[in-house]
């Protein structure tokens, strides 16, 4: 469907109307004048043999080229669907202190942020991004979007904190999922949560809470296991323990239908987003089409000289 940004400007059309319709009257005047003209011989002296209709045909060229340059000056448009990309990944990444622990180089944290920045990087970037991170309580750093300098710095930025807990991530993440518009699209857009962690849960809702809500929701959770058995971290000067919990973050993954991974490789990550599925709303945006308008307008321009030219060896 046609439809002009600048209406206003087809008024310029209404001179070329007006002309078309002097030259209509012109014509038809002309006809009467010959019909009382009873000198037939001297009539046939007057008007070129055998041009008849033809006569017509470059000054109707002519005026559709008019029309067609006035109606250009509207800027005519046609109304065309863009595609919308909705897929979304939420990035929930563990900041409790036992992430300080160097059992993975240099230490867990610091190969958390590096896992998830390379991540970051090789993400689609049609693909909407969001941070959260977790200790005590899950907070959103970045909502989804498609600027990946927020997320990078925010990553950047991660400091540590007390306890952990790995349920409130999960409810946090779904959250910020559901606060993607649709534009256009029915239901919720397809998603995952990539949740790097060290395991142990501490604090918050429990894990298999998580996973239940997670599976209502049709959002596979991934997690990335980050250090060993053999882990330790200075608490207030004393060295704990801190083995990673893997069977937990196993059992989040395949209750959700996501990856569990038990060390961080950008090759790794990339397997949580191939399998992603897309969906696509539409937004629908005028795409002008004045050029098409011009080139038309000087074909018929064109086609007007050509002719008359061709049957009466003069310009229109």
């Amino acid at each position: 469907m046609i439809r002009f940004l600048e209406p206003w400007w087809l008024l310029a059309v209404l001179p070329v109307l007006i002309f078309a319709g002097l030259y209509t009257w012109r014509q038809f005047r002309k006809r009467q004048y010959a019909m009382r003209f009873t000198n037939v011989d001297l009539l046939r002296t007057l008007a070129p043999k055998g041009l008849g209709w033809r006569r017509h045909v470059s000054a109707a060229a002519f005026l559709l080229s008019l029309l067609t340059l006035g109606t250009a000056l509207a800027r005519p448009s046609v109304d065309k669907e863009e595609p919308l990309e909705r897929a979304t990944v939420m990035l929930a990444i563990d900041v409790s202190l036992s992430m300080e622990a160097d059992d993975v180089a240099p230490n867990r944290i610091e190969a958390a942020q590096e896992a998830a920045k390379a991540f970051v990087n090789e993400l689609p970037q049609t693909y909407n991004l969001g941070l959260v991170s977790f200790a005590k309580a899950a907070n959103v750093l970045v909502p989804p979007t498609k600027d990946r300098s927020q997320v990078i710095t925010a990553i950047d930025g991660l400091t540590l904190a007390e306890a952990t807990a790995t349920g409130e991530a999960v409810f946090t993440s779904l959250d910020a999922i559901r606060s993607v518009p649709a534009d256009g699209a029915d239901g919720a857009p397809p998603a995952r949560i990539v949740l790097l962690s060290d395991g142990y849960r501490t604090s918050g809702r429990s894990i298999e809470d998580a996973a239940t809500a997670a599976s209502q929701a049709n959002v596979p959770v991934s997690t990335i296991a980050f250090g060993t058995d053999t882990g330790v971290v200075d608490i207030r000067g004393a060295l704990q323990r801190v083995p990673v919990d893997r069977l937990s973050l196993q059992q989040l993954a395949e209750n959700t239908k996501g990856y569990f991974y038990e060390a961080a490789s950008v090759s790794e990550l990339k397997q949580v987003y191939e399998d992603m599925g897309s969906s696509i709303g539409h937004r629908v945006e005028p795409r002008e089409v004045t050029q098409w308008y011009a080139g038309l307008a000087l074909l018929l321009g064109l086609v007007a000289a050509g002719l008359s030219l061709l049957w009466t060896s003069r310009l229109p």
